[in-house]
């Protein structure tokens, strides 16, 4: 798995929840279609007038949240920016030209007056795949973005009891000195960390 391919089963999935922050702090989500896919980054339409486009220019910051009939999730965390105004008429004929339905929305050139679109072009893709056994997850940069770790890790005050082992849900933890979290197929639960008599698990990031 990569970026790469991750960019082209969100392009599967279509329907996509994008979700920022308003200027309240509270979370706000919708669901956007408008999309055009580049090999390491996406663009997407929005109206001017809406909520949604003014959080992204105060702010900018977009998680993106795709889940395929493979159970894979895939979620993409990026800062979203305005294409320049010189190539906004080219990436609003192309998204239009992909999407036809957005012509029933915004007829004819009231798709250039009310619309812009914004681009990625840097960030991180989590991948999560609940579907094979134990699960699989990993994280991708793109563009200039950077992998942010989380989860758990066992520190050197490891006694080697195998008491996280024995309470892994996925048996991701192997035996050593310390014993060590198999990141790619962690679920994050935190079991580890609750049941460590040592208390030598610690959250990364």
């Amino acid at each position: 798995m990569d970026a790469k391919t991750c960019l082209q089963k969100l392009q599967y999935v279509g329907v996509l929840a994008f979700a920022t922050v308003d200027e309240h702090g509270a979370p706000q989500i919708r669901n956007i279609s408008a999309i055009h896919y580049e090999q390491e980054a996406l663009y997407f339409f929005t109206a001017k007038g809406k909520d949604f486009c003014r959080q992204l220019l105060s702010d900018g910051r977009v998680q993106i949240l795709g889940y395929t009939r493979y159970k894979e999730m895939i979620r993409l965390s990026a800062r979203a920016k305005p294409v320049s105004e010189a190539d906004q008429r080219k990436w609003i004929d192309t998204i239009f030209a992909e999407q036809p339905y957005l012509s029933n929305v915004y007829p004819g050139d009231t798709r250039r007056l009310a619309g812009i679109v914004f681009e990625i072009t840097d960030g991180e893709i989590e991948y999560f795949n609940l579907d094979v056994n134990p699960i699989f997850r990993e994280s991708y940069p793109i563009g200039g973005g950077a992998v942010t770790e989380k989860g758990c890790r066992i520190t050197d005050a490891c006694i080697g009891c195998g008491v996280c082992l024995e309470h892994c849900p996925q048996g991701c933890i192997e035996a050593g000195t310390p014993y060590r979290i198999q990141q790619e197929h962690c679920l994050h639960c935190g079991n580890c960390r609750a049941v460590c008599p040592a208390q030598a698990v610690e959250r990364r990031g």
